[in-house]
């Protein structure tokens, strides 16, 4: 589409949060939120008259999910409620809500008016997205569409205390609705609050799109987009919006308000229904639960109970600690990264060192075992192995190359990386007599490159060093490789 079309517009999204949170029981009853550890999760176990809808059962509040919304509202900046918060039924039809309603929050939510300050990296800017609430409901069950016509359900998951967190259409493009995904997720672990994992169901996102013209105060038709997956999902289903919208306008086909899914494989957005306002869900007071009305003292003490944010931290690291804004977005990425990075520099170590090896090398560990959903808190090495490590480097007891080697042992063992070094026998070699002989044997062995070198070439040096390093499998001191080689060259 031409760009002269694209800026005759303006995109307007407000995006739909739904977080899975960190509770051992469903929201209404005491049915546990998971398995038992190592158990298998088998259908349709882990229910009980309540959360399977039978005729005469009463819901119970669950205090620790009042509480981690709550938590969350005070770190978006939001309005928490004392006076009198209501729950609601919602009402509607799906094979899997067994009760035919959804226990909900609308007209008066347990935090409202909050707002998320986000940093999106491609505009280089930050942007301000106003949070219209976030809210407590029950999750529905889990449906399968098993063919020939058939369905099962399994009710293990109905029932489940879900937080929605709604914005308002504050956000200007696809760009920006992924740095608000990505920045609430952050936000979301550092409080405890859900494991906000995309990949595994705990964090759903639904996009909300129109387009008007440029300069306009009146909104476009709003199209709502499920299925979103992940960030690169809600970023590429919102730009493909975008341009369907911008390309119907320009030759004046209507657009209809509806929800649509998202086709990850073809790169598209499909039609599923017409899109349901308010109303038609015939919101009224749930009869069965008396109205919320939490202390002030309770809230107080949940603002004290706030941990430092990952928007705070990035700071404290960058304006205390001097890393580069890039380096603190990394390490913040990761409430557990974070956690592990502070513990290492507790025990010593600089910290550009310990985000050199953090961001780096324990980082690139952590990925390969990405699949079985590993954090750093969970790593074999501890913190204070770690700063071992790095302090055996910055010694010049280990060289580097070696020091990798010994961390991915130690990465899995949790033996100390001093032992590993002493075991393997890849402590450094510093006798400076050994080092000018390789040297030597290496400058005879590429005449052509110390030429090469001599005549302006200066990039040669790294490959130099790195064959006198070879040839003691790496356990030359690389800073006395690096002074006599310089020495013998120039």
């Amino acid at each position: 589409m031409a760009v002269e079309a694209r800026t005759k517009y303006e995109t307007v999204i407000g995006i739909e949060v739904h977080a899975q949170l960190r509770t051992d029981s469903k929201m209404f009853c005491g049915c546990p939120t998971a398995p038992p550890d190592g158990g298998t999760d088998e259908p349709n176990t882990r229910v009980c008259p309540i959360c399977l809808g039978l005729p005469g059962t009463l819901p119970v509040i669950n205090r620790r999910a009042v509480e981690l919304v709550m938590l969350t509202g005070l770190a978006l900046n939001c309005h928490v409620e004392t006076d009198a918060v209501r729950f609601e039924r919602k009402n509607y039809f799906y094979p899997d809500l067994p009760k035919g309603y959804q226990i909900s929050q609308y007209a008066l939510p347990l935090t409202s008016n909050g707002r998320l300050v986000v940093n999106v990296p491609s505009e280089g800017a930050e942007v301000t997205i106003g949070i219209t609430r976030a809210h407590l409901e029950e999750d529905t069950a889990r449906m399968q569409h098993a063919g020939r016509g058939y369905s099962v359900v399994d009710f293990n998951r109905a029932g489940v205390p879900l937080m929605e967190i709604v914005t308002e259409p504050d956000l200007r493009s696809p760009a920006q609705a992924r740095a608000y995904g990505e920045t609430l997720r952050e936000l979301l672990r550092a409080i405890g609050a859900s494991n906000a994992d995309m990949e595994a169901g705990s964090m759903r996102i639904e996009g909300n799109v129109s387009v008007r013209p440029a300069g306009s105060t009146t909104f476009g038709t709003k199209v709502e987009v499920k299925n979103l997956n992940s960030f690169r999902s809600l970023e590429r289903a919102m730009a493909y919006e975008v341009e369907r919208h911008v390309a119907a306008l320009e030759v004046g086909e209507a657009l209809t308000q509806e929800t649509r899914g998202w086709d990850e494989e073809a790169g598209r957005t499909i039609v599923q229904r017409s899109k349901e306002e308010a109303n038609d869900y015939r919101y009224f007071p749930e009869p069965d639960l008396p109205p919320l009305r939490p202390s002030d003292a309770w809230v107080a003490e949940l603002r004290d109970r706030l941990p430092e944010l990952p928007a705070q931290r990035r700071t404290r690291y960058t304006d205390e600690l001097g890393l580069s804004p890039y380096d603190a977005g990394v390490l913040t990425a990761d409430v557990a990264l974070a956690d592990y990075f502070d513990a290492v520099v507790a025990a010593g170590v600089t910290p550009k060192a310990a985000a050199n090896w953090i961001s780096g090398e324990l980082s690139r560990l952590l990925n390969q075992h990405a699949a079985e959903g590993l954090r750093a808190d969970a790593v074999a090495l501890r913190p204070d192995g770690l700063a071992e490590l790095i302090g055996e480097v910055e010694a010049g007891r280990v060289s580097s190359i070696n020091a990798k080697a010994v961390l991915a042992t130690a990465f899995e063992s949790g033996e100390s990386p001093r032992a590993i070094i002493e075991r393997e026998g890849l402590g450094a070699v510093s006798d400076a007599g050994a080092i000018g002989a390789e040297i030597e044997a290496v400058l005879a062995e590429f005449p052509s490159q110390v030429a090469e070198y001599r005549d302006g070439k200066q990039q040669l040096f790294g490959f130099l060093v790195g064959q006198v390093m070879k040839r003691t499998a790496g356990r030359a001191d690389a800073k006395l490789v690096n002074e006599e080689l310089r020495r013998r060259l120039d």
